[in-house]
């Protein structure tokens, strides 16, 4: 089990009824959260990375199907996850911030910061000797503009914004259509992430977890019977990726 699946797992222990989410009379895998006869646990490879990845959940977020978070750590091993709560904070995710071989970063969109801290985006912006650490505040959109105001212990760090600019230059097109966008432009967490390692010339992980969040949309969406949205031949394309891993 990754990061994730261990927080899922301590979540729903705490829970004194079950919850409810969209969806939930499907029998899912508890991995994947994948309907059993569309899991892609058996298909699910890691691939090493330059950077690294700090999961900031919300309460309820990591016990929800759709969430994308997970994803991340389904490809990328270097990634720690922790429920987010306004009046406490986790002591490891404290050490993690303030280790000297990372660079910490929290990912959030320029326009909506407050104060004056400094902001990266520019494609060639993440030059450093220390390892990129991604803070990613993972919740709907509401729920990670509270996390970003509420959380003391992140001011004092750089925030990392993609600009439509940067989306442009990447050529890049969302392909998430699990949840309705609060504005346009918005995407999932596993995509910001994708954009990320290519931001920091890590084209090979990034494709990756690209094409994982692309899958797991598909399946997420076969298991609704609802595929319209969906591109069927990223089956195809992420099995001739993972043909071509250098480990494989």
């Amino acid at each position: 089990m990754h990061a994730v699946h261990q927080l899922y797992f301590k979540r729903k222990s705490q829970s004194t009824k079950p919850f409810r989410a969209r969806g939930c009379k499907v029998n899912r895998c508890q991995y994947c959260q994948l309907a059993m006869d569309n899991c892609i646990c058996d298909i699910r490879v890691q691939t090493g990375s330059k950077c690294k990845f700090v999961l900031l959940m919300h309460d309820i977020e990591v016990l929800k199907p759709s969430n994308t978070g997970r994803l991340i750590a389904d490809v990328i091993p270097d990634t720690e996850a922790y429920l987010w709560s306004r009046t406490t904070v986790d002591n490891k995710l404290l050490q993690t911030l303030k280790d000297e071989r990372y660079q910490p970063y929290v990912v959030f969109p320029e326009e909506y910061i407050f104060d004056n801290r400094p902001v990266v985006k520019e494609l060639d912006s993440l030059s450093t000797s220390k390892t990129p650490l991604f803070v990613m505040l993972d919740g709907s959109w509401q729920e990670a503009k509270k996390m970003f105001r509420k959380s003391p212990y992140l001011t004092n760090m750089p925030v990392i914004s993609l600009s439509n600019d940067t989306l442009e230059a990447l050529s890049f097109k969302s392909e998430y259509f699990l949840r309705k966008a609060s504005k346009e432009g918005q995407l999932s967490t596993a995509e910001v992430a994708s954009l990320l390692l290519q931001l920091n010339n890590d084209h090979l992980p990034s494709m990756h977890l690209l094409l994982w969040s692309e899958l797991f949309s598909y399946r997420y969406q076969k298991s609704v019977c609802q595929t319209n949205l969906a591109n069927p031949d990223v089956e195809q394309r992420y099995q001739a990726f993972l043909s071509n891993l250098p480990s494989r």
